[in-house]
């Protein structure tokens, strides 16, 4: 079985919601799943895995401005900051420290139902404000 896990975060890093999709699934496809549950923010910082148009839109529709460099092979480029897109560097960061968690890193808890929670706790722990 493959997953991958998705993450909101705020700006210092810390996830607010943590979600998983099938392994086989796009990004982009994966992120109809958050679409209801995004905070109130500004903005929102991005994998060019999440470029798609209908989620540009649906973030636009929502006030939020959309921090995502676009695919190589978009045929219009988009336009974004590369100096605000190292920003992302703080999700990566959170990733790495959930996977100093050897339980999350190798996948011991193989039932679906289990392997959230351990993220879960994991999160917990480690970003206990």
């Amino acid at each position: 079985m493959n997953t991958k896990l998705h993450a909101i975060c705020d700006r210092q890093g810390r996830p607010l919601y943590l979600f998983e999709t099938a392994g086989q699934v796009s990004d982009d496809i994966g992120a109809r799943a958050p679409c209801n549950s995004l905070p109130d923010v500004d903005r929102l910082l991005g994998d060019c895995g999440y470029d798609a148009d209908w989620f540009r839109e649906t973030l636009k529709d929502k006030g939020i401005h959309a921090r995502i460099p676009g695919r190589k092979q978009r045929k219009t480029p988009v336009k974004h900051d590369k100096r605000r897109d190292k920003r992302r560097d703080r999700i990566e960061i959170m990733f790495g420290r959930l996977k100093d968690w050897r339980r999350v890193a190798t996948r011991y808890d193989r039932s679906p139902p289990v392997f959230p929670s351990a993220i879960a706790l994991a999160a917990t722990v480690i970003y206990w404000p």
